[in-house]
């Protein structure tokens, strides 16, 4: 019998390559969209897996990429934008969740699954927080098969987290920390991509929304504690006040690829934890798996396979 056929948006990308290898596994077809093919070239290989290169924000571009889907998926987001002004994240999180709607509807997609944000609201203090809600809203109102998936922050192997911090103690003897008190609750890459599996094949997620955390919350600080430890680095962690993590986002603005902006520091005063009575991991049945569980493997100094991980980080492969 044929495969049902799954296209991606973003699936090149961070959680998109975990979700690939599962989709797979699970017994799917994917087309993955990307502006170059190139980007995606370690998908390339897998089985039943088609890499097509596109601007996913025109609209015949993107009705003949999802004809014949039985499902979408909407990986795509973005951190940070140039300028300040929300119009980044509108266009990323906004105006392309609206054209994938659109067509979805004009080619018949019965099924649409999107990636969005814990602590999304329309009042919440951050452009990104307000555009992902917008973008929920749209999803919910479209009249599809929808399932909405909010995390708080994902951490594995490549992550913006843990090995971003690790690079940066690397450099650095001093390691001034805005938001140390921010806590979060880092659910793993491989949890969430589970969770996009399971909601294919589940019809009661349909009109769901689900809130995505790990086992455990970690403030900032806690973070980069546990990094240093998993090194083995001795390193002045100088944590930041208000006042002085809003002077670093002004700065670091104005950086080339903005390490830490100032809609960064916005949506950092809002703790990403799980509210009670909504655990999305527990909801589907999907067991949480632990930072100390994972992220020793690719960030302590063990093994063969540790170093290898980190030589190919450093190649950027």
């Amino acid at each position: 019998m044929p495969k049902d056929t799954i296209t991606l948006l973003g699936g090149s990308g961070f959680v998109g390559r975990a979700l690939c290898e599962r989709l797979v596994r699970a017994g799917y077809a994917l087309r993955i969209l990307t502006r170059a093919r190139l980007a995606a070239r370690d998908l390339w290989l897998l089985p039943d897996t088609t890499v097509i290169a596109g601007d996913v924000y025109d609209a015949d571009f993107l009705r003949s990429a999802v004809a014949g889907a039985n499902a979408v998926i909407n990986l795509v987001g973005i951190l940070n934008e140039r300028g300040d002004d929300g119009r980044g994240f509108e266009r990323a999180h906004v105006d392309l969740t609206r054209l994938v709607l659109a067509a979805c509807a004009a080619s018949g997609v019965p099924r649409y699954l999107h990636m969005s944000a814990l602590n999304a609201a329309a009042d919440a203090p951050s452009y990104y927080l307000r555009s992902k809600a917008a973008a929920e809203t749209l999803v919910a109102s479209s009249g599809l098969n929808t399932t909405i998936f909010r995390p708080s922050v994902i951490f594995g192997p490549g992550d913006g987290l843990f090995v971003r911090f690790d690079q940066l103690t690397a450099l650095a003897p001093v390691l001034p920390l805005a938001c140390a008190a921010a806590r979060f609750q880092p659910v793993y890459v491989g949890d969430v991509a589970d969770a996009f599996v399971h909601a294919l094949g589940d019809k009661a997620t349909v009109g769901k929304r689900y809130d995505l955390g790990g086992p455990s919350v970690m403030s900032l600080q806690e973070v980069v504690a546990y990094t240093l430890r998993q090194r083995g680095r001795c390193r002045l962690v100088l944590p930041l006040g208000s006042g002085l993590s809003r002077v670093m986002a002004e700065i670091m603005e104005h950086l080339p690829g903005k390490p830490f902006s100032r809609d960064n520091l916005r949506s950092a005063s809002l703790n990403s934890v799980l509210a009670a009575g909504h655990d999305g991991l527990a909801e589907l049945h999907i067991p949480k798996t632990s930072v100390a569980a994972i992220v020793p493997a690719y960030l302590g100094q063990r093994g063969v396979l540790a170093r290898y991980d980190r030589l190919r980080e450093h190649a950027g492969r």
